[in-house]
């Protein structure tokens, strides 16, 4: 005959205690989604472009740089007062520039509705051509002749 104790367990599910784990129901819904709406990036044919969203920062607090092969951009504004209280802000998005492209022609502009655009186009390919003369310089020396001995001229 059973006791009541081991009816109970009979009658529970089985839960798998963790003691050191527990719920986030907020972690799916905002802490681990992929998607980020405020940066796009596009790399097409001819060109590698960061679409950003910094309306949040004035233009004096947004810098773009070119540093170890990544564009990085960088926002940051102490704190100020909002309709909420007070709130500082900081920011640092790193890009891979992929390979092709020519960071020294790199260009950034901002629109008016806050969306940081940053553009970089692909390296000229240089057309290679099947066939190239190759020039025949005249040096009006006689051609020497490495030896055993040394070098001694070739005679005719």
């Amino acid at each position: 005959m059973a006791s009541v104790a081991d009816r109970r367990l009979q009658q529970q599910p089985h839960r798998h205690h963790h003691p050191s784990r527990y719920s986030r129901p907020w972690h799916s819904s905002c802490v681990a989604t992929k998607k980020d709406s405020g940066s796009t990036v596009n790399v097409t044919g001819d060109k590698f472009q960061i679409n950003l969203d910094v309306q949040q920062f004035s233009p004096e607090e947004i810098s773009v740089k070119y540093v170890d092969k990544c564009v990085v951009v960088e926002g940051k504004h102490e704190e100020k007062q909002d309709e909420h209280g007070y709130i500082s802000r900081h920011f640092v998005r790193r890009y891979m520039l992929p390979n092709g492209h020519n960071e020294n022609e790199i260009v950034s502009s901002l629109s008016s509705d806050g969306i940081l655009t940053i553009t970089c186009p692909r390296k000229e390919i240089e057309q290679k051509k099947p066939e190239r003369s190759i020039p025949i310089t005249h040096t009006g020396q006689p051609v020497k002749k490495l030896t055993d001995s040394g070098v001694k001229e070739m005679e005719s």
